[in-house]
């Protein structure tokens, strides 16, 4: 079947109440109609999803040629919000389409069951050429969460949404290939009469947007606002069934003799290292593992965006492959890596057989 064939049969399954998996640039999403409560609520249901937790709307972006895109998205983006503040235009022009979630006053036709009772709605404009002609044959507003279980690792190729709903065959993967971010976007409200705020870290930053637009984002609430709820702000997400846990590595070798000291090297232990790692740490973790050939030793890039497109991969690689407990070590504490070492710690904090519960909580 062709891609262009594929979109049709997306479209068409779309408009039959389905639910359909669709590529972005950032993870895969569970997509269904936006303006259809009954393929709203089997995205609940098949991700086990809580019903107050808001669904992410995405758009089509005007064509390139067009001679008023400030028109345009004022067209596309009318049937779902009430108002947008100046601030928004300038963030369309810089940014959409691409992975930045913005949170708007919602209009009085948008479904509950699509922002969880409130009165906001987050949108996106993705910028996966394969999203934006389904978008655009379909002619309406996609809800599309990650493409998993909830609270579980989010997918970042049509390979791993199979592998998450293998007991639902009848599900249409549209496969547009690995994803460019491999994590999730952006979430700036710009609901309010302030600044915008932004809500969840991802690929495009605050001193990003700053220096491309001059607009400052608060990284903090805004005092007597109340903070729309918008995916992934749970304190357990994107987690393995595996435990686990975040290390710092300034005393690696020390850390290993601690590790050991506590027979976690005696263990079935993926034990992740940035790719910098000194001959002399690894030597010493050889030996300490001579008799244990289940732990492992796995490089990874000490680059943000590097890391960030495989985070999501290595983390279900290492979940499937029988290891007792997984240690990774926590990112740099810079801004370059707050989106990261946001999916890390609620990754460990909702790790383990109990994660399930965690993450519903």
């Amino acid at each position: 079947m062709s891609e262009s064939e594929s979109v049709i049969r997306a479209v068409n399954e779309l408009r039959s109440g389905k639910l359909v998996a669709i590529p972005t640039e950032t993870v895969y999403g569970l997509g269904a109609d936006a303006s259809n409560p009954l393929a709203i609520q089997r995205v609940y249901e098949l991700k086990g999803r809580p019903t107050d937790h808001p669904l992410i709307v995405h758009v089509q972006a005007p064509l390139d040629h067009s001679q008023d895109k400030a028109r345009d998205w004022l067209d596309i983006l009318s049937p779902w919000v009430r108002h947008i503040p100046e601030s928004a235009f300038t963030l369309f022009e810089h940014f959409w389409p691409g992975p930045l979630t913005l949170v708007f006053q919602k209009s009085r036709m948008v479904l509950n069951d699509v922002t969880g009772g409130q009165e906001t709605i987050a949108i996106r404009s993705p910028s996966h050429p394969l999203a934006q002609e389904l978008l655009r044959v379909f002619a309406g507003g996609i809800a599309a969460p990650s493409a998993n279980r909830f609270g579980k690792i989010s997918p970042s190729s049509a390979a791993h949404v199979r592998s998450e709903f293998k007991h639902h065959p009848d599900l249409m993967i549209l496969d547009g290939g690995d994803c460019q971010f491999g994590i999730e976007s952006t979430i700036l409200d710009v609901s309010g009469n302030g600044q915008p705020c932004l809500l969840r870290p991802g690929s495009i930053s605050p001193k990003q947007i700053k220096e491309e637009t001059g607009i400052d984002v608060s990284i903090e609430p805004i005092k007597d606002q109340k903070m729309p709820r918008v995916s992934g702000s749970l304190m357990a997400h994107y987690a393995p069934n595996t435990p686990l846990h975040l290390y710092n590595t300034e005393e690696l070798s020390a850390y290993l003799h601690a590790l050991k000291q506590e027979k976690v090297l005696d263990q079935a232990t993926a034990l992740v290292v940035w790719e910098d790692i000194s001959s002399h740490d690894q030597v010493l973790f050889n030996e300490l593992t001579k008799h244990n050939k289940q732990s492992k030793l796995i490089s990874v890039p000490k680059e943000p965006i590097a890391f960030a497109h495989g985070l999501y991969r290595l983390l279900r690689l290492l979940d499937q492959s029988q290891y007792q407990q997984i240690y990774i070590p926590s990112p740099p504490n810079t801004e370059e890596w707050d989106a990261i070492q946001d999916r890390l710690q609620r990754a460990s904090f909702g790790s383990g057989p109990s994660s399930s519960s965690h993450a519903s909580s």
